[in-house]
């Protein structure tokens, strides 16, 4: 019975969706992670000084990775994968560290390191699955709120051009641009219904990028200069190396995608309203530990879940796991054909920008929303608790420059907006309310609304 319910609650495939429609779902996904995606490797690759046939090839499997990382997540099982709709890419906070890494040791003690911090969530999962007490609604509202708002900056950077516009950031064209395809998705989820309401995003990204080339600011050099074929090679940059330093660093980024993920499978749950256990999260974290070895073994990245896709899931209403197969199925393919990977670099970052700002503010009203109806609001704990963290997390994304001096192992969790939000909410939390919470009732729910009105 409760198989049955389980099965009611998360289905996998939707039998009535036509397969046209999920393919253009899928899409939709594919492009709210791809820029993210791509960033890290020509981050990572520009600051080792990577050849062009080097940087092509860490991005092509990098694409290649997320959609294998994708599909062990969401395809769960006993051992494995959490069996919710999400997304994963490569984790954005391993970008300082890998470099760090490969400049002082190499690129083969990266790729050491990375499988052996994937090794270490592997092992440790059963016990990285009880930390659910420490992420009661309070300290999950917070930290889903925190990914939203820390994301924000990152969208706006895209709506004006992108970091490497120079002086056309902000200029009228990027601007008109970013703006025109917000104000699209807001009229589609205003006036449209169903299924085009539900790929508004898609459309305003294809809309925008066509009017991106009638205004001359489409660049088809990366679609030119991308070939047909690229087969995945195990060890590319030359055989892994296992040193204690590099490894050491690399848990500690593990650790801190545990904790952001955590709060991605939670926030997950309630879209889809599905209890996620202890023994859930275990094989989340699970999954997600053998793709980070995947990555190292191939020479890509450590992989976590992207918060992004929620804020998707939340827009277009669907909530069934075969859209992200299509989306995770996709990412494969587009790695074996760098050609397929050029046409979604055409998307010109003022566009995906404007995008991103409906997307990410999904995110945070989805914090909102966990905060308003499972958390007793006229506690002043709760609201202090939510205060610090959130004021933390966006105060260290907007002042990056705040823990500079401390060193690397302390600022890997100490400069990321994100993990020293949530970890000023989970150790309020246990200061405040220990381990127990007691959800409020419909009657503490009603006076203190009652409250709030009087």
């Amino acid at each position: 019975m409760e198989q049955q319910k389980q099965a009611v609650q998360d289905p996998i495939f939707d039998k009535n969706r036509n397969p046209g429609k999920t393919f253009s779902l899928g899409l939709q996904h594919v492009l709210a992670m791809y820029a993210g995606a791509i960033i890290v490797p020509l981050i990572v690759g520009g600051a080792l000084g990577l050849t062009t046939e080097q940087l092509t090839y860490l991005i092509a499997i990098d694409l290649l990775a997320c959609g294998v990382a994708t599909l062990l997540q969401v395809f769960g099982n006993k051992y494995f994968g959490i069996g919710l709709p999400v997304m994963l890419g490569c984790a954005f906070q391993a970008v300082g560290p890998m470099i760090i890494i490969g400049q002082q040791h190499g690129m083969s003690a990266i790729y050491g390191a990375i499988i052996a911090s994937g090794l270490f969530v592997i092992l440790f999962s059963g016990l990285f699955g009880k930390l659910i007490k420490v992420f009661p609604p309070v300290v999950t509202g917070s930290v889903v709120t925190i990914i939203g708002l820390t994301l924000i900056p990152v969208a706006l950077t895209d709506l004006g051009g992108g970091a490497n516009a120079g002086e056309e950031f902000g200029s009228m064209l990027n601007l008109s641009l970013g703006f025109g395809v917000l104000v699209f998705i807001i009229i589609m989820n205003r006036f449209a219904k169903g299924f085009w309401r539900s790929i508004s995003v898609l459309l305003g990204l294809i809309i925008g990028t066509i009017a991106a080339a009638m205004f001359g600011g489409l660049d088809l050099t990366p679609l030119r200069e991308a070939g047909w074929f690229r087969a995945p090679q195990p060890f590319y940059f030359g055989t892994p190396e296992f040193k204690i330093v590099p490894i050491v660093t690399m848990i500690l980024v593990a650790i801190v995608s545990v904790a952001e993920s955590t709060g991605v499978f939670m926030a997950l749950g309630k879209i889809v309203d599905r209890d996620i256990t202890s023994k859930d999260l275990s094989r989340g974290y699970r999954a997600e530990g053998i793709a980070i070895v995947v990555g190292g073994i191939f020479n890509s990245f450590p992989y976590t879940t992207y918060s992004q896709n929620v804020g998707l899931i939340q827009m277009s209403r669907v909530k069934t796991r075969d859209v992200i197969v299509v989306a995770g199925s996709m990412l494969i393919l587009i790695g074996f054909v760098p050609k397929i990977a050029a046409l979604t670099q055409l998307v010109p970052p003022s566009v995906l920008g404007g995008a991103m700002v409906a997307l990410f503010g999904m995110v945070v009203s989805s914090g909102i929303r966990m905060l308003g109806d499972q958390v007793d609001l006229n506690r002043h704990e709760n609201l202090f608790i939510i205060a610090c963290s959130v004021g933390m997390g966006l105060g260290v994304t907007t002042v990056p420059d705040l823990f500079a001096n401390l060193p690397d192992s302390i600022r890997i969790l100490a400069d990321n907006g994100i993990v020293a939000g949530s970890l000023t909410a989970i150790v309020l939390n246990l200061i405040f309310n220990g381990l127990n919470y007691t959800k409020p009732t419909r009657t503490e729910q009603g006076d203190t609304a009652e409250g709030h009105a009087a």
